[in-house]
This record gives structure tokens, C-alpha cells and sequence, in this order.
């Protein structure tokens, strides 16, 4: 995600339900971060629903762009449907799963990342998904501190 960042890409995050209220919090903290010295990055949520995420990843995803998709599992065919349209543009795909791990986003071929939370307790899957998510936001800014590693 880092390198895609340094590279002027901006992060597109989209999901269904609870999981669109956690697409929408991520592009906050990204854009505004609350630690003193992190710099805002690009970043959007996506409000489609059902269709409308591939229409607009087709609208606004560039190949350094990175697809974010949060969903609480892996069956839902408006995200695999958004994520194979971002991996055919060349965004880097990063899906955020719960529930079980066989689902039409989890089986989804050449998706580049899936951090998977093995439970059918939603509580447990969107703690483990807010945490991931901030893990990353600071991953990233660990990196583009240090563009040298980002060459």
C-alpha cells in the first residue's frame, strides 16, 4: 500500500452494511491523521451497494490505485464483483473478510491481499477488521517514512 501511495495512488475503500460505516472510518483516518507529523494521503470511500461499486471503481480507479474492500464475510457477491473489476484495472486489491473462508470474495482468484477473521461472531470480525485496518494505516506511514525501502 505504501508504494502505492509513494507512487501518487490513493486508496479507494467500499462495504456493505456495518462494513460501509468501517470503508468510510478508514478513509478518515487517512485523510486526516490524528497523529502530530503523519501525512494526509488521497483516499475515498465508495457509497455504491450492489452494483454500484464496480461502476464506480470504473469511474474513479486508477492502476496505482488500491481497492480496499471491507466485508463480515466472504460471500458477497457485490464485493467479489468490485474487487475483479479493481484487480482487471490494475489497483491493488486488499479485502478485509470474516465469516468462513469459502465464500465468492474469498475464492476470488489473483486478489493480492485477504486478511480473513475465521469467526461467525460479527463483533469479533469487526474488532479484528478495525484493528487490521489500523495496523495498515500505520504500516504505511511506517514505509513513506522511509522512501528508500519504497524504491
Amino acid at each position: 500500500m505504501a508504494r502505492r501511495f509513494h507512487r501518487g495512488g490513493r486508496l479507494i475503500a467500499f462495504g456493505i452494511g456495518c462494513s460501509a460505516a468501517d470503508a468510510a472510518h478508514v478513509v478518515v483516518e487517512f485523510v486526516h491523521p490524528v497523529i502530530i507529523g503523519k501525512r494526509a494521503l488521497p483516499a475515498l470511500s465508495l457509497p455504491g451497494g450492489s452494483a454500484g461499486f464496480t461502476a464506480e471503481l470504473g469511474l474513479f480507479g486508477e492502476a496505482e490505485d488500491i481497492a480496499l474492500a471491507i466485508a463480515p464475510d466472504g460471500g458477497d457477491e457485490a464485493i467479489a464483483d468490485a474487487l475483479a473489476a479493481a484487480r482487471e484495472r490494475g489497483l491493488l486489491t486488499v479485502a478485509l473478510l470474516g465469516g468462513a473462508a469459502d465464500g465468492a470474495v474469498a475464492l476470488l482468484p489473483g486478489l493480492d491481499h485477504v486478511i480473513a477473521v475465521h469467526s461467525d461472531d460479527p463483533r469479533i470480525v469487526r474488532e479484528a477488521q478495525v484493528t487490521s485496518y489500523h495496523v495498515l494505516w500505520e504500516l504505511v506511514h511506517v514505509f513513506l517514512d522511509a522512501p528508500e525501502v519504497l524504491a
